[in-house]
């Protein structure tokens, strides 16, 4: 079992920046997949971008590519999501899960889940 912290949300104005953190402790596999999701209010939990602890590649959903960066430092076992150019509609509570199978597209394909930060963008 992996436990995730998520920490890093906030409010900031339309246009800004922030940078969540998750940092994953216990059973943690060098080919894990990180990812993040994110649940704007009244909406359903949605995609936002993963990757593995063991190469760099990255996949985003399109409503963030260009905007949004995943990385991870393993050294700190520590996956982050920057979040730049940041627009009312990025509104949400994010997510940080870690999951063994080969992609991470879907909420179904993770084991592990955090308990969210809020990230509010005023306009």
């Amino acid at each position: 079992q992996v436990q995730l912290v998520e920490s890093g949300g906030g409010l900031v104005q339309a246009g800004g920046s922030l940078r969540l953190s998750c940092v994953a402790s216990g059973r943690t596999f060098i080919d894990n997949v990180m990812g993040w999701f994110r649940q704007p209010p009244g909406k359903e939990r949605e995609f936002v971008a993963f990757t593995r602890w063991s190469d760099d590649r990255t996949y985003y959903a399109d409503s963030v590519k260009g905007r949004l960066t995943i990385n991870t430092d393993n050294g700190k076992n520590t996956v982050y999501l920057q979040m730049n150019s940041l627009k009312p509609e990025d509104t949400a509570v994010y997510y940080c899960a870690s999951g063994r199978r080969r992609t991470g597209y879907y909420q179904s394909e993770y084991d592990s889940w955090g308990q969210g930060t809020q990230v509010t963008v005023s306009s």
